[in-house]
This record gives C-alpha cells, structure tokens and sequence, in this order.
C-alpha cells in the first residue's frame, strides 16, 4: 500500500507541474490559459505559478515523508477541489480551462486515495 500511496503522491504533483512551469516560463499563460503573460491578468496567472510549485513540492514532500500528509492532503485537496467548484460556478467554459478541469478532475482519484491513507490509516502519518 505504501508503493500505492507514493504513486499518489507523485501522480498529485506531477498534476502540479505545468502550472507551476508557468513561473519559470510565462508564455505558457498563452496555451495553458489564454492568457497574455504581460498585463495584470499575466502577471496574477505567473505569480500563481509560485503557489502552485508550492502545492507540487508540498506534495513530493508527502510521497516520501510520511509525518506532513494530513496537511499535505489539506492543501493539495483545496488546490483541486477548489478550482473545480470554481470552474463549475462559472459555468464550465470551453477552452483551455476545460482541460485544467479534466485534469483536476482525474487528480481526484489519487487525492482520494491519499486523503484517506492520511486521515484514516493508523497514527498521525496515515502509516499503519
């Protein structure tokens, strides 16, 4: 099961990584979004970059240490679940949105996963 939950973890954070790459290189705010990387709308998508290459390392953090996955799974959940509930109340737009939301979407299943190794496996790590 360890092997499993490792996998999860890394899964989570590999959902992570695009996003976070827009940091890094801004242009991708074009394809990923829609979104020109110069201009306010720009610059709040790349500073978002920062906050989602700190949901990835919080979540390679998890896949090998055990004792942070409760909060591991608080703030990797809140990063899926969040923008699916957001993208919902929009109304679910067509474009390069939609596919940020398959991929969310898909993140659930080892969120799930994890999630519940951490807050329903035995002791404080979710090990048994």
């Amino acid at each position: 099961m360890d092997g499993l939950v490792r996998a999860g973890w890394l899964a989570l954070a590999a959902v992570h990584v695009m996003p976070a790459a827009v940091l890094a290189l801004p242009g991708l705010t074009r394809s990923l979004y829609g979104v020109e990387p110069d201009g306010t709308v720009g610059i709040l998508i790349v500073h978002r970059g920062a906050l989602f290459l700190a949901v990835m390392a919080v979540a390679l953090y998890a896949a090998f240490d055990g004792s942070g996955r409760r909060a591991a799974s608080l703030v990797v959940g809140i990063s899926v679940v969040g923008f699916l509930i957001v993208y919902a109340a929009m109304g679910a737009p067509a474009g390069p949105l939609r596919t940020v939301a398959l991929v969310d979407a898909a993140a659930l299943v080892p969120l799930a996963l994890v999630a519940w190794r951490a807050w329903r496996g035995r002791g404080p790590t979710g090990r048994a």
